[in-house]
């Protein structure tokens, strides 16, 4: 359906076919070492996964001129503007020099009646269109045909180039505010591991620590002074259905436990044996680096049990309390500790139940442990309204760089405010 409607009257709407020659790619063998590895870029949608740029110059991979001859592929000109067509649908990049791509493209070697930074920043604005006109089983993909007929909304070319300053004043700031945001989402992060630094070297609680040093009446102990035993949970197969859900390592997110993505048990010796009860605290024992260490406390929020890469720590009531050692074990000082003893096996480590009751713990009163607690969940309390107060603004950054691109190409743009 034509745009006609939403635009200036002395605009026109033409179709991409009518702007510029629509060029697919391809790709050379792979079998054939001599098509590979030569001076033409070659670029994939691959090479555009999180590229922020808006000119590429080559990708990971180039071809030879033998390549070139021996495939679909085509030369296309610096200033010609790339659409990835599938997997995913909706990347633009302007040409940088004279380059190739893979069949993944529908590229655009635009004519004189419009810019390349235009048809850039309009491709751009039109992913949810290029999406209802591609189709497919295994992937969607867009034809040629269908590019083709899509359809553009073209202002003279002097009213094409201040559109896209006006854009790319408007994105900048834009930008620069989302920075800005990243940075304080990162300062929050740091701050938030200072606090457990702070709260577990005593000084929360006591004005006067020395750096280095614990409070008088602290003292050091290992976890398994502290435990009456560690455990390993449930290795029986779980299911997507079932009577009770079966938290595994991918449940325990940030130091809390995350009920999104559940599996189940129907099993009722499993059940019985491996029931959490309020206050437990599991321990990601196994998986990548990145993962090992987790730790998160149950709350009792619903009946659960615990799979076979969790340890649930079994606590001595009387000496430590289950929220103080579930913050303990999620500071840098314990997962640096985890990583100096942990075994190493096939893509993943491990810390198991001896290793974990060896980690060193500063331990101090109960009641102090509780007003540490009640210290460091009224600090981070506060950390988690601003973080998404963070949250919630970039995504309405994201939703004002959706207005913007849509009123640039309705000639809403130019002298008036976003």
């Amino acid at each position: 359906m034509s745009e006609q409607s939403n635009i200036p009257k002395h605009w026109l709407i033409k179709k991409l076919g009518e702007v510029g020659e629509i060029i697919s790619g391809g790709t050379p063998s792979t079998k054939v070492a001599e098509y590979w590895n030569g001076k033409i870029s070659w670029i994939s949608p691959a090479d555009l996964s999180g590229y922020v740029e808006k000119f590429i110059l080559q990708g990971r991979k180039s071809i030879t001129e033998s390549g070139l001859k021996n495939s679909s592929a085509r030369l296309i000109p610096k200033g010609s503007v790339l659409f990835s067509s599938r997997a995913p649908i909706g990347y633009v990049i302007i040409a940088g020099n004279e380059l190739c791509t893979n069949q993944g493209f529908k590229s655009i070697v635009p004519n004189n009646s419009i810019l390349s930074d235009y048809l850039f920043y309009y491709l751009k604005a039109s992913k949810q269109k290029a999406e209802k006109v591609a189709s497919g089983t295994t992937f969607k993909e867009i034809s040629l045909k269908a590019f083709s007929e899509l359809e553009i909304p073209i202002p003279p070319l002097p009213e094409q180039q201040t559109i896209v300053s006006k854009i790319e004043e408007l994105l900048s700031d834009l930008e620069n505010g989302k920075q800005q945001l990243q940075t304080a989402r990162q300062q929050l992060k740091v701050y938030r591991q200072s606090l457990l630094k702070w709260a577990f070297e005593g000084k929360l609680t006591n004005k006067n620590v020395k750096d280095g040093e614990l409070p008088t009446v602290w003292k050091w102990v290992t976890l398994g002074d502290v435990c009456q035993n560690v455990e390993y949970g449930s290795a029986v197969k779980s299911k997507k259905t079932g009577k009770v859900p079966v938290l595994r390592m991918g449940n325990i997110q940030n130091g809390k436990l995350d009920w999104e993505d559940l599996v189940f048990s129907d099993d009722q010796e499993e059940i019985e044996k491996y029931l959490l009860k309020k206050g437990d605290v599991l321990f990601n024992r196994t998986n990548s680096a990145e993962w090992v260490g987790k730790s998160a406390q149950y709350k009792g929020e619903r009946p659960a049990i615990f799979a076979g890469y969790l340890i649930r720590i079994n606590r001595i009531k009387s000496l430590i309390d289950e929220t103080y050692l579930t913050y303990f074990l999620n500071t840098h000082f314990a997962k640096s500790y985890g990583n100096s003893v942990r075994s190493f096996g096939v893509n993943q480590s491990n810390i198991n139940g001896t290793k974990l009751k060896t980690y060193p713990i500063p331990l101090c009163s109960l009641d102090e442990q509780q007003l540490i607690v009640s210290e460091l969940e009224s600090k981070l309390t506060v950390c988690d309204k601003i973080e998404e107060t963070i949250r919630q603004s970039l995504q309405q950054a994201e939703t004002l760089r959706q207005s913007i691109l849509k009123k640039a190409f309705e000639g809403k743009l130019i002298n008036c405010s976003i």
